[in-house]
């Protein structure tokens, strides 16, 4: 697919994962309990899914020229926000949360082991070196990758996130969605983290799911 086919799509593409993803967080808050508080797996600020759902193939491109696919989600909980280097708001905040997480967990006796994912979704200006630098400055134990929007969109759609970019030139912006994907250490997509995102939840849920995950 081309990338002017693909920017084409975009408004459609969002409309539906909006609505797929509208739905099945509304079918998890209310078949699995997975409002926050509540339900069979009690948690502060996780939806969980009612059924974790396998994550497609997929391969994308780290830093370090390495490549990041399925088999690296196996064994460990990770944690997917999308996004890229020039984003002004959400982005660092983001990343300094991860950071602030890291700590959490560090703290924490039996905590999980969790990867920490940045998948950027401006591979025309985030190289490697830009993208490695960028993370980096938050915690060199996040982990960077990019790739082709032909492999971004659809590992982006599995995971119930879109992204669009807007203005001209050189000085266009990317919009994208701002939740957290968690994947479970069976490569299947278990919880999403919404905003706002507070570490120390998110560090609770994550021991509760991995309490309730064989």
């Amino acid at each position: 697919m081309s990338d002017s086919s693909y920017t084409a799509r975009l408004p459609w593409l969002i409309v539906l994962v909006a609505l797929a993803s509208g739905a099945g967080l509304w079918l998890g808050a209310r078949y699995a309990g997975s409002t926050p508080g509540t339900g069979t797996v009690r948690t502060e600020a996780a939806l969980v899914y009612p059924e974790p759902r396998a994550v497609p193939p997929f391969e994308l491109a780290r830093t370090d020229g390495t490549t990041f696919g399925n088999a690296d989600l196996d064994g460990a909980w990770t944690l997917v926000f999308f996004g890229f280097t020039n984003c002004p708001d959400i982005c660092p905040v983001t990343l300094a949360v991860f950071k602030s997480l890291e700590q959490e967990l560090a703290a924490k006796p039996g905590a999980p082991v969790v990867r920490m994912l940045f998948v950027s979704v401006d591979p025309a200006r985030d190289d490697a070196k830009s993208l490695g630098e960028y993370v980096s400055y938050f915690s060199p134990r996040i982990v960077a990758a990019t790739a082709s929007d032909a492999v971004l969109e659809p590992f982006a759609r599995s995971l119930g996130a879109v992204y669009m970019r807007s203005g001209d030139g050189a000085d266009y912006t990317v919009d994208h969605s701002s939740s957290i994907a968690v994947i479970d250490p069976h490569a299947r997509l278990h919880a999403l983290f919404r905003p706002p995102l507070v570490a120390r939840d998110m560090a609770k849920d994550l021991l509760t799911l991995s309490a309730s995950v064989e």
